[in-house]
Formats: structure tokens, C-alpha cells, sequence
């Protein structure tokens, strides 16, 4: 099985959308036999489900995803986990062992991400680029 985690030095990205890179963890046996980071091609949204299926990814475990890329990744056939935050490794560890917390609800449904950064999370705010639910 393949895992793939959206990855920022250590971290699970937070804009599914907008990562740079993953994390793909190869497990067989319900261990981790080994891990590289493997570059998006700065492919984004939606189209980066294509990535993760050559990839060969059964789980994506990632922090804030939008509505259309959950519609692609679920065409894919690839399961997600969203709306995760903290280390990577950390966090596959916490999947195979069956206790990771993720939102299964997990939205993010903003299209600004620049300096003027708006997003409509209420009450929380917002602290995007590194968390959306």
C-alpha cells in the first residue's frame, strides 16, 4: 500500500491544493518499509489527484482540501483523510495504527491565498496556508 502526505519540511501542508510536494510512504505488513518525497510538478487542485493515482497513492492524509479536489481524489479511488496537521511520519504512524484524528467533513472553500488572504472559516478565523477545516 502507498500513503501519500501533503509535505512541508517535515509537516503535513495545510492547502492540499497548493503543495509542492508529498510524502509517498510504502507499507507492507502495517509497517512502513520506506518513504520519499516526490515533487507535484507544480500541478495544483483538482488535477493533482492525476499525481497522486501515477503515484500509485491508496490514502491521502492531508490538511485543508477543496471541494472539487475531494471530488477528484474520490474518483481516483484514493481514501482521504483530511483536515490533519503536525509531522508527517508521525502522522502515517498514527493511520496504521488505526488512532488518527481527521475531519471528515474537512473544508476549504476559499481562492485567495495571497497577501489580501481572505477565507471564511468563523469563528476559529483562519490561519491558512497551514489550516483549513
Amino acid at each position: 500500500m502507498k500513503i501519500a502526505v501533503t509535505y512541508d519540511n517535515g509537516q503535513i501542508f495545510q492547502h492540499f491544493g497548493r503543495t509542492e510536494n508529498f510524502k509517498v510512504y510504502t507499507v507492507e505488513g502495517g509497517k512502513v518499509i520506506s518513504s520519499e518525497v516526490v515533487s507535484s510538478n507544480g500541478i495544483g487542485h483538482g488535477a493533482l489527484a492525476g499525481v497522486l493515482k501515477e503515484l500509485g497513492a491508496e490514502v491521502l492524509i492531508c490538511g485543508g482540501i477543496g471541494g472539487g479536489a475531494q471530488t477528484a481524489i474520490e474518483h481516483a479511488g484514493i481514501k482521504l483523510l483530511g483536515g490533519c496537521s503536525g509531522d508527517c511520519d508521525s502522522a502515517v504512524e498514527a493511520y496504521l495504527s488505526g488512532t488518527l484524528a481527521y475531519n471528515p467533513d474537512v473544508k476549504c472553500d476559499h481562492h485567495s491565498h495571497g497577501e489580501g488572504h481572505s477565507c471564511n472559516h468563523g469563528e476559529e478565523g483562519h490561519t491558512c496556508g497551514h489550516k483549513c477545516h
